[in-house]
């Protein structure tokens, strides 16, 4: 058993010597390929994982970040043009508490730290553009913890208070915002901007805001979605949920008709967005006064009594002068006596002045803002399937059901003519495909998780390939390095059967023994013919394939030597 492993490897030493030189240049190679490859996997394994401690830090934060990641001897790595410092994943946690706690990184700004450090017998301006700058720091801090926002930088235009009102200056503010590559602020989120800052100063309106991005954009508008002025973007989505509604109706009243998924429908609508206000004064022509109601009514009436004048005929009688007044014994004798007073004369005086109510209109008409001016609608609807047999097929819907289809959709979508609507049903076959999916590779956040794999893939890869090359090597060694088997006992020098004729028997100890060792040496004669065989028929195959031409004239002559 000690000398096994000497045999082992004299064995291989002599199939290798056996190789031919270019199995033993694949073989040194494969070997040392596959220790190559051991030696990075090894190294993959046991060198520690960088994850990133910061990212987008500026110039200055990074220089103050590195050199206290000197100070602590914790190794690090710069990626992205000096943008992102990488430290080993098992210290990333750590290292953020130490260096917070240090107040690094400092985002590019101080905040209100600054009012922290205040020298005795700072001036009130002193005090005062301090705080300011706290404040632009503080909110520039604040603005880039959006996830789109790299960078942010505020300005803040406050005015001295005075005394005066008509001096009074409310303040303002500007922003600008470095937005990352390949991302957009919504205009929600710059709204949201805007009143954050508005918000954080005092006195300070939505409309006194200005962001602009890194390219100059401006933003935000005066009025930007503060509900004062300006309603593009409210008018807008207005229209998309008119058109969605109404393309949702015509899909709803259309899907039993036609199964789900087998309506589509499209809008376009046009809205009039103008306000209009409008008063009309209108006055009728007189009526009855009878129905006419009385405003106001004034009734003037007055008496007097004068003496009347003379009386009667000219003469004596007529020109005696009145006697003594003298109470009448009898009433009714006053008027007979002449020496009575004289008769007075009375007359009456009634004016009356009535006010009608004048009879007028007064219309006060504002428009509808957003109303529907004109709808232009699109729908499309797949054949109807039919079951014929066991088979199914899709055939085209008949006149009379597209003119139901039509007559419901001109209801749904509330169809006018003299609004100038306009409305086209087609009825064709779908043509329904794989939904398309984001391909793995198209997906930045699986970019790392593939880059990983790829290197473990490729080491893998020629791990197993060195190692088939070894494999075939080694076979090859041990197959050549083996010693000839034996001859068998039974087998004769003339390759026959082994049997000796002789006096009165067989040689080899007897029939039973020289038949056994006939049958094994036959067998081991005849695999070796067979691989023999086998090996001959490959080499005439490619003989025949290289040189048809020769291949041919043997044959040639081994018929003509048969003949």
């Amino acid at each position: 058993m000690a000398q096994a492993p000497r045999e082992i490897l004299q064995t291989l030493v002599e199939g290798f010597n056996k190789l031919g030189n270019g199995r033993k240049i694949g073989l040194i190679v494969g070997v040392a390929g596959l220790i190559a490859v051991l030696v990075v996997l090894s190294f993959f394994i046991g060198a520690p994982q960088y994850r990133v401690l910061f990212a987008n830090v500026s110039e200055k934060d990074g220089g103050a970040i590195i050199a206290q990641l000197s100070q602590m001897n914790i190794p690090y790595r710069i990626a992205e043009g000096g943008g992102a410092i990488l430290v080993p994943s098992d210290v990333v946690y750590k290292t953020r508490l130490t260096l917070a706690s240090q107040g690094l990184p400092k985002g590019g700004g101080v905040g209100f730290e600054l009012m922290e450090g205040q020298k005795f017998g700072a001036s009130q301006f002193q005090e005062q553009v301090n705080f300011q700058r706290a404040l632009e720091g503080e909110l520039a801090r604040t603005i880039r913890s959006l996830q789109e926002v790299q960078d942010a930088r505020v300005h803040l235009a406050v005015p001295r208070p005075t005394v005066f009102v008509r001096e009074n200056q409310k303040p303002s503010a500007s922003v600008l915002v470095t937005v990352y590559p390949g991302r957009i602020l919504e205009p929600v989120q710059v709204a949201g901007i805007v009143h954050l800052i508005a918000s954080s100063v005092p006195e300070l309106s939505p409309r006194q805001v200005t962001v602009v991005d890194q390219g100059g954009n401006l933003l935000s508008g005066p009025g930007e979605d503060t509900g004062v002025t300006g309603l593009d973007r409210a008018q807008l989505k207005y229209l998309r949920s008119v058109e969605d509604g109404i393309s949702r109706k015509i899909e709803a009243i259309l899907k039993p008709m036609t199964g789900p998924d087998n309506v589509r429908a499209q809008v376009a609508a046009t809205l009039d967005f103008s306000e209009v206000e409008q008063t009309s004064e209108t006055y009728r022509p007189n009526s009855d006064p009878k129905d006419q109601a009385i405003r106001s009514q004034q009734v003037a009436e007055s008496n007097s009594q004068t003496p009347q004048p003379p009386q009667g005929v000219p003469g004596a009688l007529s020109n005696t002068p009145p006697g003594a007044a003298s109470a009448p014994l009898v009433a009714g004798n006053a008027a007979n006596q002449g020496n009575g007073p004289p008769p007075m004369a009375t007359s009456t005086q009634k004016d009356t002045k009535t006010n009608f109510e004048v009879d007028k209109t007064i219309r006060h008409t504002k428009g509808e803002v957003g109303g529907v001016k004109r709808l232009s609608v699109a729908v499309l609807v797949n054949h109807k399937k039919v079951i014929d047999g066991e088979t199914a097929k899709l055939v085209p819907f008949d006149e009379k059901e597209m003119a139901q289809i039509t007559n419901l959709v001109r209801e749904a979508m509330g169809f006018d003519k003299d609004r100038g609507d306009s409305l086209n049903v087609v009825n064709a076959a779908f043509r329904i495909g794989d939904d398309e999916q984001v391909a793995f590779w198209k997906n930045p956040a699986n970019i790392p998780y593939a880059i990983e794999g790829a290197k473990w893939l490729l080491v893998g890869t020629l791990a197993l390939a060195f190692l088939l090359v070894i494999r075939s090597g080694v076979r090859d060694i041990v197959k050549l390095g083996q010693p000839p088997e034996p001859a068998t006992a039974g087998a004769g020098a003339d390759g026959g059967t082994g049997t000796v004729p002789g006096e009165g028997g067989t040689a080899g100890g007897g029939e039973g023994g020289g038949v056994a060792g006939a049958e094994a040496s036959e067998s081991e004669v005849t695999s070796a013919e067979e691989t023999e065989y086998e090996r001959n028929l490959r080499l005439m195959r490619e003989l025949a394939r290289d040189n048809p031409r020769l291949v041919a004239q043997i044959i040639k002559n081994w018929v003509s030597n048969d003949e």
